[in-house]
């Protein structure tokens, strides 16, 4: 019998192979100083596009003010429990009454976390005899919740209806014979690529298959729509959702999370969601935080408009400088280059350490081999003085990563790690 942990031993996974060169700079490195566009890095400002505070709400001093006043009278503690137990609130129960009326549903009820809110919506949603079908490229949240599933489920190409039909004749087909539903799941906004999900066709569908539809726009919420409401507004079909999820770690720059729908099936969700039953409540002082966040965000259009302001001049100014920033719908930013891992390593640290930039990093096994991603998180914070200064850079890095230079300075990389 095999020693439960020879697996790990012997290997690392694709980037924990990386950890030695990596660990502290290009994973796991320390960003320091109030959350803002230029924050410190090893001791260096850099202009920060990593930070998806959208809204710039992190380090606003209203926010700071009630974060702040909301710790000294309620501390970091109260409630204690779980809300079934004796961790409910009038404010908890105010601030879902607030976000179903913002999102324009019948009701909501606050998720602690975000990743496992979605986890455990999908669990609670679905029993063996359902069938899931699920957009090839949701998020590992998404992910995490099917693979709880003890049913059958499909994956359709990202954002193909074409695709996407075909799944849903094989699960009607399939749903017939157990007796169970179809919950469809796609993302409001896809946030690697920054693609918004096909909503709109995909509630058309609804009059030709029978399904309920989840949807999770954590990089929506606050930034698409009319009013902020997210992908389902921008696109005009925020009724045809039957269960909205979002995150307060995007555009509300907190902690929790909420899903929205009608009241029957919030009813029967906050009695069936482990993930909340079993957990502690969300906080009094995060809960406050996040009603003043929801009013600044209803209140304060302009906030949205700085952002998008800031968005149209860097991705303009990327595609007319020639770089490839795919088919972004939203505020994230992608910008696609040709390379081998030890290339982007040398690339993000001339960029960082010369250029004074930091922005994420993304190489295979999340996208293809040989290819790197760039990803930049534009906020109301940023001036177009640092989407200059940016764009600037990336022309510095292009030449540099044509030119081979990156390729040289890589190579101690790939003889240490016998690549």
């Amino acid at each position: 019998m095999k020693d439960l942990f020879e697996k790990i031993y012997k290997d690392k996974g694709p980037l924990g192979k990386w950890a030695s060169q990596a660990e502290g700079y290009f994973v796991f490195p320390k960003l320091e100083g109030q959350i803002s566009n230029r924050m410190k890095f090893q001791g260096k400002e850099v202009i920060t596009w990593s930070i998806n505070d959208y809204l710039g709400l992190a380090n606003h001093p209203e926010i700071r003010k009630v974060d702040g006043e909301a710790g000294v009278e309620y501390g970091s503690a109260y409630p204690m429990g779980a809300r079934m137990m004796s961790g409910h609130t009038d404010l908890h129960e105010l601030l879902q009454k607030e976000l179903a009326e913002f999102v324009n549903k019948e009701a909501a009820y606050l998720l602690n976390f975000g990743y496992q809110g979605m986890v455990s919506t999908i669990d609670a949603l679905v029993s063996k005899d359902d069938i899931i079908v699920y957009d090839v490229d949701a998020h590992a949240c998404i992910i995490d919740g099917v693979r709880l599933h003890m049913g059958k489920r499909f994956t359709y190409k990202h954002n193909d209806v074409e695709s996407l039909e075909k799944n849903l004749e094989r699960a009607t087909k399939m749903a017939e014979q157990t007796g169970g539903g179809i919950l469809v799941i796609s993302e409001g906004v896809f946030g690697m690529r920054g693609e918004q999900g096909k909503l709109k066709e995909i509630a058309a569908l609804k009059k030709k298959y029978n399904f309920r539809f989840l949807v999770d726009d954590a990089h929506g919420f606050g930034t698409l729509g009319k009013t902020g409401a997210g992908a389902g507004e921008e696109q005009g079909v925020q009724d045809d959702i039957d269960v909205y999820f979002a995150t307060f770690a995007k555009s509300m720059a907190g902690t929790g999370a909420f899903i929205a729908a009608d009241q029957e099936i919030i009813d029967y969700l906050k009695y069936n969601l482990r993930s909340q039953m079993f957990a502690k409540s969300l906080q009094m002082q995060l809960v406050v935080g996040a009603r003043k966040r929801l009013e600044m965000l209803k209140t304060m259009p302009e906030l949205k408009d700085k952002l998008w302001e800031n968005v149209r001049a860097l991705q303009s100014g990327l595609k007319d400088r020639g770089f490839d920033i795919g088919t972004t719908q939203s505020c994230v930013t992608p910008v696609y280059l040709k390379g081998s891992i030890p290339e982007a390593m040398a690339l993000v640290k001339d960029l960082r350490e010369n250029f004074g930039i930091f922005c994420s990093i993304v190489v295979y096994p999340v996208i293809p081999k040989g290819l790197i991603l760039l990803r930049l998180i534009p906020t109301a914070t940023h001036t177009l003085e640092d989407v200059r200064i940016t764009l600037d850079a990336f022309d510095g890095i292009r030449e540099r990563l044509e030119n081979g230079t990156y390729k040289r300075l890589s190579a101690s990389v790939v003889a240490a790690m016998g690549e």
